[in-house]
C-alpha cells in the first residue's frame, strides 16, 4: 500500500502539468493571433501609404500635363536642348561630345569640317516655317535624300499595241523609253550674329531667335529658287526650261498659252486665256491642278467674269481654304513675275508631279567667336536642289499677242 501511494505520488506532478496545459496554448494561441493582427495592421498601413503614394503621383503627372506648352523641362529632349543652347551660348561643346540620342552619341553625327545637328525642337520649328511659307515647297514633291544628288526616273512612254488576227503573225510593237533626270543638291546656308552679352543673357531666346533667322533666310532663298533658279549652286526653277507655244509643245520644254495682248491680258473676253490655259493640262495631271501667281496678277485675275457676268475667283470659304480660280486652288508665289511683255506671270499645274524638291534632312550649325568680335557668328547650313521632273504637268501663261 505504501508503495502504491508512492507510485500515486510520483503521478501527481505528470497530472498538474497536463492541467495546465490547456491554459498555455489558450496563451500561446492569444500570442499569434495578436502577432497576426499586428501583421495585419502593418500590411494596412503599407497599403495605405502605397495608395497615398500612387495618388500623390498621379495629382503631379495631372498637374505635369495641365501645364502650359512652355513648360518643357520634363521632356526628353532637354538634356540635348540645354546642351545644345550651351554651346550656342558659350561654346561649350562637353555636353553636346558625351551626349547619346537616339541610342547615338552626337559625336558620331558631325561632319568632318565641325558643326552639330540642330536639337529636334529647335528643326521642327525651321521645318514648319519653311512648308507653310515657301509657296512652291507646299504644293510640289519633296523628298528627303542622304546623298549628294536624287534620280528621278521618268517613263514617258507607253509600250505599243496594235490589233491582230486570228492566223496572222505579230508584228513587233513600240518599246518604253525610261528617262533619268538628276536633281543635285546645292548648300543653302545663312550666317547670323548676336553679341556675346546679349547671348549671356538668361532671358533671351537664343533657339527662338536662331530659328526665325534661319527660317526667314532659307525662305527666301528657296522661293525665289524654286521659280527662277538657274541651276548654278542653286536649285532650278519653274521658269528656266525653254518655252514654246502648247501647240508645238514636245518633252523636254514648257507649254505655254498666250494672253492675246502684248503687254496686257486682252481687252475683249479677257477670261478666255485662263480656260484655254487650264484645257492645256492633260485631264490626268488636271485633276490635281493648282494656279501659281503673285499678289498683283492675282488683284487682277480676281476681277475677270465670264460670258454671263460670273467671276472666275472664289474665296475661300473656311479659315485656311485657299482662293479658287475656275475651281482649282490658288498658290500666291511673290517670286512669280509681274504682268508684262514676254513674261510668263501665271503658271498652271499639277506641281505635285512636275516640280521635285529633294534635301537632306539634317540641318548643321556652326558657332564662331572669334571672325566679328565682340559678336558670335552661327553659320547654318543645309543641302536642297529642286527641278521640273515631269514637263507635261505643268502649262505656262506668256503675256504675249500669240
Amino acid at each position: 500500500m505504501t508503495e502504491t501511494k508512492a507510485r500515486a505520488g510520483e503521478a501527481m506532478p505528470l497530472a498538474q502539468h497536463t492541467a495546465l496545459t490547456p491554459g498555455a496554448e489558450v496563451k500561446t494561441a492569444l500570442e499569434g493571433f495578436l502577432n497576426a493582427f499586428r501583421g495585419f495592421q502593418s500590411e494596412v498601413k503599407q497599403s495605405l501609404q502605397h495608395q497615398e503614394e500612387r495618388l500623390t503621383m498621379l495629382d503631379r503627372t495631372q498637374m505635369t500635363f495641365g501645364r502650359p506648352a512652355l513648360a518643357t523641362s520634363a521632356e526628353l529632349e532637354v538634356p540635348h536642348k540645354k546642351a545644345f543652347a550651351a554651346y550656342l551660348r558659350s561654346g561649350d561643346d562637353d555636353g553636346l561630345r558625351g551626349l547619346q540620342l537616339d541610342g547615338k552619341a552626337m559625336s558620331t553625327a558631325v561632319a568632318a569640317d565641325g558643326g552639330y545637328l540642330v536639337d529636334p525642337q529647335t528643326a521642327d520649328s525651321i521645318r514648319s516655317m519653311l512648308v507653310s511659307t515657301s509657296s512652291l515647297r507646299s504644293v510640289a514633291n519633296v523628298v528627303q535624300v542622304e546623298a549628294t544628288s536624287f534620280d528621278v526616273l521618268i517613263d514617258r512612254s507607253e509600250v505599243g499595241t496594235g490589233w491582230a488576227t486570228e492566223a496572222g503573225a505579230t508584228a513587233e510593237t513600240a518599246t518604253p523609253a525610261i528617262e533619268r533626270i538628276s536633281i543635285a543638291l546645292h548648300e543653302l546656308s545663312a550666317m547670323p550674329k548676336a553679341s556675346q552679352r546679349l547671348l549671356d543673357d538668361s532671358a533671351f531666346d537664343v533657339e527662338g531667335w536662331l530659328a526665325g533667322k534661319i527660317a526667314t533666310r532659307f525662305i527666301r532663298a528657296e522661293a525665289a529658287a524654286f521659280i527662277n533658279g538657274d541651276g548654278v549652286d542653286k536649285p532650278k526653277g519653274i521658269l528656266l526650261p525653254t518655252k514654246v507655244a502648247n501647240a508645238t509643245w514636245s518633252w523636254g520644254n514648257l507649254g505655254y498659252i498666250p494672253t492675246g495682248a502684248a503687254s496686257d491680258f486682252a481687252a475683249v473676253d479677257s477670261a478666255d486665256c485662263i480656260v484655254d490655259l487650264v484645257y492645256a493640262l492633260g485631264a490626268d495631271y488636271r485633276a490635281n491642278g493648282t494656279f501659281l501667281m503673285n499678289s498683283k496678277t492675282a488683284g487682277a485675275v480676281r476681277k475677270m467674269k465670264d460670258a454671263d457676268g460670273r467671276f472666275l475667283w472664289s474665296d475661300g470659304l473656311a479659315a485656311g481654304e485657299p482662293a479658287r480660280l475656275m475651281g482649282y486652288a490658288v498658290l500666291i508665289c511673290e517670286d512669280m513675275p509681274d504682268v508684262g511683255p514676254n513674261t510668263y506671270p501665271i503658271a498652271f499645274g499639277d506641281f505635285a508631279a512636275g516640280y521635285t524638291v529633294a534635301e537632306r534632312p539634317d540641318l548643321r550649325i556652326l558657332r564662331d567667336p572669334f571672325s566679328a568680335k565682340p559678336n558670335v557668328l552661327f553659320y547654318a547650313n543645309k543641302r536642297v536642289g529642286g527641278d521640273v521632273t515631269d514637263y507635261a504637268a505643268i502649262k505656262l501663261l506668256k503675256v504675249a499677242v500669240s
